[in-house]
């Protein structure tokens, strides 16, 4: 089941540096919100609510419900501006969605039943995983929250392309083709390779060091002391 995140917002008045940094010290992060036709307008967000929304992985590829100024409205994430050093958001791109147009977002991959591949299961295999999101375009009411890969049917040696994606209904990836340079791979399921360290020639060696200084003062020792006139 589709997750529902509901977000209120405000209009913001100013704009610039100066305001943003005011907004953040009562609290709250600067925004703006654009697309659908209508002018960009500033907003602003309760900082803990939006930080709340943004710890689910969900909300970056979902349609949110957002309420402005007393009007609920649908938009989705198109950016945001990381915190350098702190797990926090510094500011926040909305598009509104209209439902007939097509969005183009990016959705993360969901590698499921690993454990049970025979590759891995049989064969001792590792699962390397070469993309973890993929961008899809569909309609608002399309938007899948992730997409699912199935690891159970791979063997040693197999590597899943695009083309091997099970897509929901509606949803494409824009520009791939199949069996192209477009093609590309997501996951391989390989031999894991390990290195072994040569234990048993590492401590013949060592015994080996050890043992020259020990013959050394062997020698030493069974060598004939002259007598001093």
């Amino acid at each position: 089941m589709a997750h529902q995140f509901n977000i209120a917002a405000e209009t913001r008045r100013d704009a610039g540096k100066g305001a943003s940094r005011r907004l953040r010290r009562e609290g709250k992060i600067p925004g703006i919100m654009y697309g659908g036709g209508e002018a960009p307008i500033g907003i602003a967000f309760d900082a803990n609510a939006l930080h709340r929304g943004m710890a689910e992985e969900a909300f970056l590829s979902s349609i949110l419900n957002v309420t402005l100024d007393g009007k609920t409205l649908q938009a989705i994430v198109r950016d945001y501006q990381p915190h350098p050093a702190r797990r926090t958001v510094l500011h926040l791109d909305l598009q509104r969605v209209v439902a007939t147009e097509e969005l183009r977002m990016t959705v993360p991959l969901h590698f499921i039943n690993e454990a049970l591949s025979k590759g891995v299961k049989l064969g001792g295999g590792s699962v390397s995983h070469l993309m973890t999101e993929i961008e899809i375009s569909c309609l608002p009411k399309d938007l899948p929250e992730y997409i699912e890969v199935d690891i159970e049917p791979m063997e040693l040696n197999d590597m899943l392309h695009l083309r091997d994606l099970k897509l929901p209904e509606g949803v494409v990836i824009p520009g791939f083709v199949a069996h192209t340079d477009s093609d590309l791979p997501v996951v391989h399921l390989h031999v894991l390779h390990v290195v072994e360290e040569p234990v048993a020639e590492a401590a013949a060696a060592t015994t080996e060091a050890a043992a020259a200084p020990a013959a050394g003062a062997e020698k030493a020792a069974e060598k004939p002391k002259t007598d001093k006139k």
